[in-house]
């Protein structure tokens, strides 16, 4: 074993530290700009919150409102949709709430665990002075090309291993994606059904599948968060977005017709392809990643098969290991 070996551990470690640093720096910053960007939106979602109670809160009281939909045989009707889009309005806002509180808890554990890293840097500047007085005592030449390839080796470890979490995050994004994308379909064939005269019923199975789409892309638009926060870990800046599922009521029931039939399936259909196209490049992005895998892998595997040529014969670090002073026989 070469003496050497210790202090690589330690230069090893400490170059997985400061890897970890940078990951964590960019992850906070990235949490930072989302906690920002959610903070803003919040108030315009709380007043359409307000709006669609206070919607609902007149149809249940009476009024002018009340009145003219009880007279045209829709009151019922008109108050089970107000009461559907205010719960939905509710729901947008206490995601955005709860995603603030997890975004809060993510940046907290990064913040917490940056302050336990240290200063990985000076540390691995100390023990690079120290090693580089090594090589002199050694008068094997190979000393140096072992370090070397010890190094990159530390490098390509890393490497991999962020890349293989940002796949992992990948995955779990498309999958996310996948499940919002069949709600849609369910809903665009409700739709195309109800375009061609399926009346009532289609009208409400078409928003069961939209008010489960709303559901589901909340939880994948999470999961492209987390993606977006991994990918900037291996150096790649990207904050991919979903479009939001409209579960309103496209009309009241006054308008209840063709027209509206055809509006409300070229809304679904237009978020469909928008979703599509996310997940594309969710795909697109996993198969860059994985590129990026196989190349590092090839290099990594190279290394190694370097290093055990290099070992192969007799390698000693001088007298001072401890053992005796002259070669092997």
């Amino acid at each position: 074993m070469s003496r050497s070996d210790g202090i690589d551990d330690e230069i090893r470690a400490a170059r997985d530290r400061i890897r970890r640093m940078d990951q964590l720096i960019r992850k906070r910053e990235t949490l930072a700009g989302e906690i920002a960007g959610l903070r803003s939106s919040l108030p315009a979602l709380e007043r359409e919150l307000a709006k669609e109670d206070k919607d609902v809160a007149r149809l249940e009281r009476g009024g002018v409102v009340a009145f003219l939909a009880a007279v045209r045989g829709g009151k019922e009707d008109r108050l089970a949709r107000e009461r559907a889009e205010a719960v939905a309005a509710r729901r947008r806002v206490e995601s955005r709430r709860a995603k603030l509180g997890w975004l809060a808890v993510d940046r907290g554990e990064a913040t917490r665990e940056l302050a336990r890293l240290g200063d990985p840097r000076k540390e691995l500047g100390e023990l690079l002075a120290r090693k580089e007085r090594m090589p002199a005592e050694s008068g094997d030449p190979r000393g140096r090309q072992l370090a070397g390839i010890a190094e990159r080796l530390a490098e390509l470890e890393a490497d991999l291993r962020e890349h293989g979490e940002a796949r992992a995050a990948g995955v779990a994004a498309g999958q996310a994606v996948s499940v919002v994308l069949q709600h849609l379909g369910a809903a665009r064939r409700a739709s195309t059904w109800d375009v061609f005269g399926g009346g009532v019923f289609a009208d409400v199975v078409e928003r069961g599948h939209l008010l489960r789409a709303d559901e589901a892309a909340w939880h994948a638009q999470r999961a492209l968060d987390v993606f977006g926060r991994e990918l900037a870990g291996i150096g790649v800046r990207a904050a991919p977005r979903l479009p939001g599922v409209d579960t309103r009521w496209f009309a009241d029931t006054f308008f209840d017709n063709i027209v509206t039939d055809v509006l409300k399936h070229r809304r679904i259909a237009a978020t469909a392809d928008a979703v599509q196209q996310v997940a594309g490049w969710v795909a697109g992005m996993l198969a860059r990643i994985d590129a990026r895998l196989e190349r590092r892998t090839r290099e990594r595997d190279a290394l190694i098969q370097r290093r055990e040529e290099l070992l192969s014969g007799d390698f000693r670090s001088g007298p001072d290991e401890g053992d005796d002073a002259g070669p092997e026989s």
